[in-house]
């Protein structure tokens, strides 16, 4: 059975194309891709991709449990900056690849792909051996992406915050749209700048109409999925299940600048051989 992201009924209302994707019906495009495309490179477009799995990692153990099951070193981050980093199976390949977010020491955000949500949940549960808390709240959650060069002045009259100060890779919690405590962090997967915004799906309607009234100077659009995947290809950025999957390593996948063997990881000792020795390409 299909999902309906929360704000679907929008979607349809502005004339989206629907499809299914990833167990969800989804908006891949409104105007067309190559309007679509070139209003992220230039302007500043908005992409609901409410259909995105959140985790939530919890407790004193909870750095113990993401340094075992990622590939990256999250220890290296500090509170409000996230990292991309992937989850390595145990024969070689890719669970999924992800982005950590710290809270704080105690308090971590995954974000992974929707099409393996059932997957990566059940990965990192089976390896939670030292007792971290685990709180799928992927249902519970929206997700904007407000991606392109005039993102920031946009979207600057929603919040108290400075946005041109969040750096790339770094999140603020703040005000946003007239709500608390949104999630508002500068990344995205178009490599045009801008914004994610994460909030609960009983906020979305009020953020979504806020976000075009405030961009409305800036003829601000919604883009589809269609466009995402265009753009993240003009950028060189990996999709799961296209570039790479789970008999791909990071090696191969050319993703070595995520995997870092300062510390043990599952799988971390062949990883480190096939570095070492380069892929086998036979």
């Amino acid at each position: 059975m299909i999902k309906e992201i929360a704000l679907s009924e929008t979607h349809k209302g502005l004339g989206a194309k629907m499809v299914p994707f990833a167990g969800y019906n989804m908006p891949v495009s409104y105007e067309g891709v190559n309007v679509e495309h070139e209003t992220v490179r230039n302007n500043v477009g908005v992409f609901d991709v409410s259909h995105m799995g959140e985790f939530l990692v919890l407790g004193p153990n909870a750095l113990e449990l993401i340094q075992k099951v990622t590939s990256n070193d999250a220890s290296k981050i500090v509170d409000n900056q996230a990292q991309y980093s992937c989850f390595p199976n145990a024969t070689g390949g890719i669970v999924d690849d992800l982005i950590v977010y710290r809270i704080n020491n105690e308090k971590w955000l995954l974000v992974v792909n929707a099409s393996n949500i059932e997957k990566d949940w059940n990965w990192i549960n089976s390896h939670n051996s030292v007792g971290a808390e685990l709180i799928n709240v992927s249902e519970d959650y929206s997700l904007f992406a407000i991606q392109g060069p005039k993102a920031v002045q946009a979207m600057q009259s929603l919040t108290s915050i400075d946005l041109k100060n969040i750096k790339f890779y770094h999140f603020q919690i703040a005000d946003f749209a007239g709500i608390e405590n949104i999630i508002i962090s500068a990344t995205g997967y178009t490599g045009s700048g801008g914004f994610e915004i994460y909030c609960k799906n009983n906020e979305a309607e009020q953020i979504w109409k806020e976000i075009f009234n405030a961009g409305n100077n800036f003829d601000i659009k919604p883009i589809g999925l269609a466009a995402r995947d265009t753009l993240r290809l003009e950028m060189g950025y990996c999709l799961y299940g296209n570039d790479i999957n789970d008999t791909t390593s990071p090696i191969e996948a050319g993703l070595g600048w995520i995997t870092k063997f300062t510390k043990n990881f599952i799988n971390s000792e062949n990883l480190l051989k096939q570095k070492e020795q380069g892929p086998d390409v036979g």
